[in-house]
Formats: structure tokens, sequence, C-alpha cells
């Protein structure tokens, strides 16, 4: 029956009826649940490597030669015979300060030499004299006792003005200041025409040897005592080199060129701080570190032999302070609390929370929460070389503590440039 043959009552009813059905047809097509949605996230397999542990210290640099240039006489300075902040040698004149007055001192104490050495000379003929008159008895005893005995202070006053002549000597020879070790000279504390006062010791300059120098730093007692537990468990293996080498990273957060000497570790504790003082000393050619410098010393401790490490990226800090790790678990997102310790090469090592297995979510935080369904894929190392591409297995050297290609694969920043996760 064509529609247009029936009444418009009945065209009604049949047009309604039609809606019906068709919205009928579409209910049994529902959308499907939002919930059942898997979001796309970059992740790790968390797996054991072989890491050198370290511990990071405050330090400071100190010059492993400090000199400071006083005045040792009274006077004038009148010269300055070098360039502020460059490099002297030892024995280089540095200050003249007027020599005028202990020219005469000196001229005056040796003139008194020649007085002494005169009436010394006298006194020995006479002496001599006598020695001759005494066996004939010509003279009495007593006045032969009294020459020899002039004779003698002759002589002594000879001794007294030649130590008179030295010290005179040793003066006129301060009014030349050189340097007493070879360094970088920083800036004259006096110009010329200033009072310099041997009384005072008024400080002249400073010299400081910088192409070595210290690095000082201290420990606490707590965590001396943590090694001690950790090697004796065997949670910990000693480094092969008995820890001696040190690195240093800079203020910029860039790592040192050169390894550094650990020279000694102090064998008492200060009773103020707790802590025991500890001292390194550095190569410094290009005379990049320079006395007073605040480091951070990176000390080796010894060896993990399955360390669990994680991008930096992938540790997340709840508002209460705890570090959290997102980890996916039967295709679902769990919140796992972890304690984290060193970072080594762009990864921290998670000493709690984690075993070997896991699998981490580290890109792709912004559209997950714990619960949320997810579909993992592999994350890609930013600036890693292609699949079958050649691999430096020493990526991770001039990280600190990464021991071994094992841990070299871990010590990239892991930003990814796309996400800003």
């Amino acid at each position: 029956m064509h529609i247009f043959g029936l009444s418009a009552r009945q065209r009604f009813f049949a047009a309604a009826i039609t809606s019906v059905v068709v919205l009928a047809a579409c209910g049994d097509k529902s959308p499907p649940h939002m919930g059942d949605m898997k979001v796309p996230v970059s992740v790790v397999t968390v797996e054991p490597v072989r890491a050198d542990i370290y511990i990071q210290l405050p330090g400071r640099v100190e010059a492993i030669k400090d000199a400071q240039i006083r005045a040792r006489v009274n006077g004038i300075v009148t010269d300055i015979n070098f360039a502020q902040g460059s490099e002297v040698k030892a024995g280089q004149l540095l200050f003249v300060i007027d020599p005028a007055p202990y020219r005469a001192a000196q001229a005056q104490a040796a003139a008194q030499l020649k007085r002494a050495q005169a009436d010394a000379q006298s006194a020995k003929l006479l002496a001599q004299r006598y020695a001759g008159l005494i066996g004939a008895h010509a003279i009495s005893r007593q006045d032969y006792d009294n020459a020899v005995s002039a004779s003698a202070q002759a002589q002594a006053s000879v001794a007294a003005a030649k130590a008179a002549l030295q010290s005179a000597d040793i003066d006129l020879g301060y009014t030349r200041v050189v340097s007493p070790i070879a360094g970088r000279i920083g800036k004259a504390m006096v110009t010329e025409g200033a009072l310099a006062s041997a009384t005072a010791a008024t400080q002249l300059a400073t010299v400081q040897q910088i192409d070595r120098v210290y690095v000082d730093f201290t420990r606490s007692t707590i965590e001396l005592a943590q090694l001690r537990k950790a090697l004796a468990s065997g949670a910990l293996a000693q480094s092969p080199d008995g820890s001696a080498k040190v690195k240093i990273m800079l203020e910029d957060g860039s790592l040192y060129d050169h390894d550094g000497k650990l020279l000694f570790s102090g064998i008492s504790v200060d009773p103020t701080t707790g802590q025991v003082n500890l001292r390194a000393e550095f190569s410094n050619p290009d005379q990049i570190l320079l006395p007073g410098m605040y480091v951070r010393v990176n000390l080796p401790q010894g060896v993990d032999e399955k360390a669990l490490m994680v991008p930096k990226q992938a540790v997340q800090r709840t508002a209460g302070g705890i570090n959290i790790l997102m980890v996916v678990k039967d295709e679902k997102v769990v919140a796992v609390p972890v304690t984290v310790g060193l970072e080594i090469g762009g990864k921290y090592v998670i000493d709690k929370g984690l075993k070997a297995g896991d699998v981490v979510v580290v890109e792709g935080f912004q559209k997950i929460r714990p619960g949320a369904k997810v579909q993992a894929m592999p994350w890609k190392v930013p600036g890693a070389r292609p699949a079958g591409a050649p691999s430096a297995g020493s990526a991770g050297a001039s990280s600190p503590g990464a021991a071994a290609p094992a841990a070299a694969a871990h010590t990239e920043s892991g930003k990814d440039p796309q996400s800003g996760s």
C-alpha cells in the first residue's frame, strides 16, 4: 500500500511508527564505553644492571699552595713589579720598600765589625806578649790573666758585630719582596707610597699555586656506618681501585674532565657536626677550578651487581613528598611508592619498591591515572641510534658511576621533546 493513498491521519501514524523503528535500530549500536579505551604510553622493562655506587658530597676547592705576601720590615712602598692576576715565578721581585735606612744600618754594622776586629787584634797581641813575659816573671800572673780575658772578650765582640751585620743584611734584603712560590698572584693590596709595617704584618698580595688543587669535603658517620653494613652484607662489592679515585661535578652541572685522588680520610670525628674530614687532589691544567669554588664530589663506594634503574622522568612526586612509579600490571596502571637512590647517567637507582621485570611508564602521564587501561609501547630513547647501527659501548663512561655497557644504556636524560613529559 503506497503511503500517498492513505488519509492524513493514517500518514501521521505511519511516520511516527517509522521514526520509532529507526530510533530502535540506532539504539542497538550504542557508543563504546570510555573506560574500555586503552591509552598509549611509553614504558621500559626494568632489568638488573651492574652499576658503580657513589655518594655525592659538597666540597670546596683549596689552592695546593697559598702564600700571603707580607711586609717584614717597616717602610714606604716605592715600587710594584708585577701585573696583577699574572703568573709569577718563585723568587720574582714583587715589591720594593724604601731601602735607604736599611743601607745605613748595614753600613753602621759593618763599621762596628771592623772596630771590633781591630780591638780583638790588639788584645790578642797583648796577650801573646804577656805570655812570653810571664815565664820570666816580668809581669804578675794577674796581668797575664787580664790580657787573655780581654782578648777573649774582643773575639766575642767580633762575633756579635758579625751577627749584627748579618741582621742588617737580612733587613736590607727584606726591602726587596719576592714571591716564595710559583703561581698566580692576585691584586696588589697596597700602592706605591703606602706605609708597610712589619709590626702589623701588612699584607701586600697573595700568590696561589693552582695547577693542582685540593678539594676538601666532609662525610657523616651515619653514611660510613651504612657503607660498612652494605659491604659486610654483600649488597655492595668493594671497588677494584679501593675507592681511591674521585670525580667532581662543577657548579653548572657538568662533570670535570680530570679524576682526582683521595689523599686521606680523617681518623677523628668533629664532635660538633658528627662529620669526618676528607681531602682529594685534582690536576688543574686549565685552571678551571679556582680556590673557594664549591663543587659536588662523587666518592665511589662499591659496585651493585643488580641495580634497578629507571629514567629520571619516570619518577613522579606526590604533593605529600612521596616518590612513585606508574607500573603497568594486567594492562592497568598501578601507582607504586618507591625509595629513590643515586642518580647515575640520567637514571635513578631504585632502592625499594621495584623488582626486576616490572614495566614502568616513562611517557604519557598526562592521560592516565591509577587504574586506567593502557597500551604499553617500548620507550624510544631520545638520540638513540637506529636498529643495527653500531653502538658506543662507552657511552656512559663520562657519567659518574657508569662502569659497564649495561649501565651505559641508562645514561640519557630521559626528556621527550614531543610530549614534554
